[in-house]
Parts: structure tokens; C-alpha cells; sequence
């Protein structure tokens, strides 16, 4: 796409989990010219990312395993050898976790930066020359100062005449606007690509690389800091509208108003547009709560308290949500789920990805086992072993551990799941819900059976002939027996 030759061999990346991988495989994917090392400390992980079962990659997306299979160990490398790695790259990404602290100061909100702190450090150690680092990962405003100055504990004099010895560092920050289950199309049409530095040279060349596949006029250059806030402000955005859209569905509910209508005719609005305007159990997924949390630290550091409440409303709203669709569940059995069977259809936090962090699913099973229930949990990509993970790492239901595991079942078996249902909860919108044969389920449920649509996906046509109550988000019940 580009006329200038990209000088770059070899990219490193640290980290090998849903923003990494992705994004690594698609750039080694465009460009074939450059040697792409993706590491990670997680040994399993690697070795799944290896796998020749391409199923068993720990990273679901709709054509990522196609990729995987015409890249890997051709210009795609996955490797614990991060030293190595290291050495022998012009440009190293860092892609780590950066979770919400959970002690110390700013704990609850502020990013826990150990992992990049620890990443900045390798960098810093095993790098040979001059090598461009670039924050992928999340990160709150000026973490880039952050590595910068672990970074030059490590740096040489530029004067220095042994090149190999030699070692200089520039720090850039890109990070990522993916959607999980979307993501390898948001990476290789993307609305728009960041770059912030103040190094006009790294700049360069990490734009170089990207027209390979993306056009210029795409390609947006800030400084470091507003490339890290736009990251954060972008998320809180699309968050505020699905807390909003979510509120509406609440007063359509019982006002006789259709969530989808309403979202229809505001959506039309070419200053509102129709995306993330779709009712639901609330947000999910490993970034939206996490930067808005961050957000809210960041004002109330520079002492803007309003700008902070404002934001924080916007999560104990999305809570709400979750537990608003919880009363509406046990309250529809008269206030016990004792002895009750509750089906649950999705628990990653949307289709096509089997990323459940943050999860509607593990908050609503938590309160409707809580209330008595058995839940029986169905997904088509998510793991028995990372429900299991989820549940027992709820500090708020660790006293009550063991009766919670007593309590909940996985079953593949669409058919079979729904044996004896008292209720059927809709939460993810998997394209395996879409047209199931509600006859044939009415058939298999207990009386009275219900069904709860979280997501607004089942036509109500469907249940006519069938003894199955039925309630909707952003409409309410819209049949009962």
C-alpha cells in the first residue's frame, strides 16, 4: 500500500491473550515480510497457540484459526522465549493485563500496572539496539512516562561507537478499538489507528507497517497522552450508551413502550446513530467496567468529583441492570427458586468470543443460585472449567464455596439441557439461540415453565401455541399462562 520499504524484521510481542494474539496474527498475516514472535510466561497457553487441534486455541474469534493455520511457524512464532525474542526485534508491543487493583492505593479503581512495570523492565534488559516500544495494552494516562523512565536505567549513551552494545529506546502507544467477536475484522478494516509519540522517526515506522492493509487517511497521529485517554474515553462512551439504552428498556417495561422501537426511532438520529442502542443484561468483557474505573480515578486525582460521579453512575447502573433482571426471575416464582431448575443460554459476554470476564451470566447464576436455584449452564465456546473458574473466584460467595459448586451444572446438549427446566434464561445471543424449536421445548420444561429473553432476540409469535410464560427485556411479560 505504502512505496517506502519498511526496515523492520522482526516484532515481539508480550502477551498472548485477546488482544495479542489477534493482533499479532493479523499483522504477520499483512505483512509476510516481517518475522512476528509472540510471548507470554504462560506455558500452557503457548502451547495451545501451538496446538494442531485449531479449536484448542485459547482465543475464540470468527477466522482467527484460519489465520493461525496460514501464518504459524512460517512468519509466526508463539514462544516462551521472551529473551530471545526480545533481542532479536526492532519493535516490541506490550499486550499484558492490566487488572484493577485490588489493595493498596487506588484499589477498586486505579489499573494495576505490575505487568507492565515488569514488561517495561525486560524490554529494558534484553533489548539489543535501538528498539521502538509500543503500548497495546489499556493503560491510564501517562504510563508511557512510566516506561520511559524504567527504560533509561537501561539505555547507553547514543554516542557510543560499538553498535552492539548500543541500546536506545522510543515509546509509542497504539492501542487497540476491538470488539471481542469481531475482532479480526476490526483489525483489518479498522475504523481508525492510533499512534502517540513525540518521536517523528518511530512514528514512522509504525505507520509504515500498518499501510501495509490500512490507508493512510485512517492512521491518526496524537501525542502519548491523548492516545492513552482516547482508549479509555472511547470505552466509557460506548458504555454510557448501553447503561442508557438499559435504563430506557426499564421504563418501557412497565409503560407499555418497545425497547426496539424506541431504539429504532432514536437511532435514526444522525447525531445519536443505531449502534449499541440494543437492551440488554448490561455490559461486559474485560475493558468497559475496568476503564471506566480507571476514568473515575483519574478525576477524582485531578479533583474533578462531578466528572467522576458522573461516570460511576454509569456502572451502578450496569449493575443494576444485572440484578433488576435477577428479581424479575425469582419474583416470577414467588420470591423462591428452591427446588427450581434454571437454564441459562450463554455465558461469555457476547457471541463469538469465549471471553466471559465481566460476564451479565456469572453475576445473574450467582444471585439466582443464591435464591435456592440449580442452574444448568449451555455455551457453545466456553469451557466447564471456566465456569468453574468464574464462580469460585467470587470473593463475595467464597464463605458459601462449596454449596455454590453443589448447585450448578454445564451440559453441551442443547435438547438435553432443557429436561425438567422451570426456566430458560436467554443472556448471550448466540447465533444457536436465534431459532430454537420452542414447541419442541415446551414440551420437555416443567409447569409452569418460563422463558427470559435478557436480549430481546426471541419473536413471541413463536411461544403462542405453547404453555410457556414468556418475559422480555425492554418490553416485560409478554405472556402468561
Amino acid at each position: 500500500m505504502n512505496n517506502k520499504k519498511i526496515k523492520v524484521k522482526n516484532i515481539c510481542c508480550l502477551g498472548a491473550g485477546y488482544v495479542g494474539g489477534p493482533t499479532m496474527v493479523v499483522l504477520a498475516e499483512k505483512c509476510p515480510q516481517i518475522n512476528v514472535f509472540v510471548t507470554d510466561i504462560d506455558k500452557k497457553k503457548i502451547e495451545r497457540w501451538n496446538s494442531k487441534q485449531f479449536e484448542n486455541l485459547p482465543v475464540y474469534e470468527p477466522g482467527l484459526s484460519d489465520l493461525v493455520k496460514k501464518c504459524r511457524n512460517k512468519n509466526l512464532f508463539f514462544t516462551t522465549d521472551i529473551q530471545n525474542a526480545i533481542q532479536n526485534s526492532d519493535i516490541v508491543f506490550i499486550s499484558v493485563n492490566t487488572p484493577t487493583k485490588t489493595q493498596g492505593h487506588g484499589a477498586g479503581y486505579a489499573s494495576d500496572l505490575k505487568w507492565v512495570e515488569s514488561s517495561a523492565r525486560i524490554v529494558g534488559q534484553f533489548a539489543k539496539g535501538h528498539t521502538i516500544i509500543v503500548e497495546k495494552s489499556t493503560v491510564p494516562v501517562r504510563t508511557a512516562e512510566l516506561i520511559q523512565k524504567i527504560i533509561n536505567h537501561y539505555k547507553t549513551d547514543e554516542l557510543l561507537t560499538d553498535i552492539n552494545n548500543k541500546k536506545t529506546f522510543s515509546v509509542l502507544s497504539s492501542p487497540e478499538f476491538l470488539a471481542e467477536g469481531t475482532a479480526i475484522k476490526d483489525l483489518e478494516f479498522p475504523d481508525r489507528v492510533l499512534i502517540g509519540g513525540d518521536d517523528n522517526d518511530a512514528l514512522d515506522t509504525l505507520s509504515l507497517i500498518y499501510q501495509e492493509w490500512i490507508p493512510i487517511k485512517k492512521i491518526f497521529r496524537t501525542n502519548l497522552w491523548s492516545s492513552e485517554l482516547s482508549k479509555l474515553t472511547a470505552n466509557a462512551f460506548l458504555a454510557q450508551r448501553i447503561s442508557s439504552i438499559n435504563a430506557i428498556s426499564s421504563l418501557c417495561e412497565p409503560s407499555g413502550a418497545d425497547i426496539k422501537e424506541v431504539s429504532k426511532a432514536i437511532g435514526a438520529d444522525s447525531r445519536i446513530g443505531g449502534k449499541f442502542l440494543q437492551a440488554g443484561p448490561g455490559f461486559g468483557g474485560s475493558c468497559f467496567q475496568k476503564d471506566l474505573l480507571n476514568l473515575i480515578y483519574l478525576c477524582r486525582f485531578y479533583n474533578l468529583d462531578s466528572a467522576a460521579d458522573y461516570w460511576e453512575q454509569v456502572i451502578k447502573l450496569n449493575e443494576w441492570q444485572k440484578k433488576r433482571i435477577s428479581k424479575i426471575i425469582i419474583e416470577a416464582f414467588f420470591g423462591t427458586l428452591s427446588s427450581k431448575k434454571i437454564v441459562l443460554l450463554g455465558y461469555s459476554f457476547k457471541p463469538n468470543t469465549n471471553d466471559i470476564r465481566e460476564s451479565p451470566a456469572i453475576s445473574i447464576a450467582l444471585q439466582l443460585i443464591e435464591n435456592g436455584a440449580t442452574v444448568f449452564i449451555h455455551d457453545p465456546k466456553v469451557s466447564e472449567s471456566q465456569i468453574r473458574n468464574s464462580i469460585e473466584i467470587e470473593e463475595t460467595y467464597q464463605k458459601t464455596k462449596n454449596s455454590i459448586n453443589d448447585n450448578w451444572s454445564y451440559e453441551k446438549d442443547l435438547e438435553k439441557i432443557v429436561v425438567d427446566a422451570d426456566a430458560i434464561v436467554i443472556v448471550t445471543e448466540w447465533e444457536e439461540y436465534f431459532n430454537l424449536n420452542w414447541r419442541g421445548i415446551n414440551k420437555l420444561m416443567r409447569r409452569p415453565s418460563w422463558l427470559f429473553d435478557t436480549r430481546g432476540i426471541v419473536n413471541a409469535k413463536e411461544l403462542e401455541e405453547t404453555k410457556i410464560n414468556f418475559w422480555q427485556v425492554g418490553k416485560g411479560f409478554l405472556k402468561k399462562e
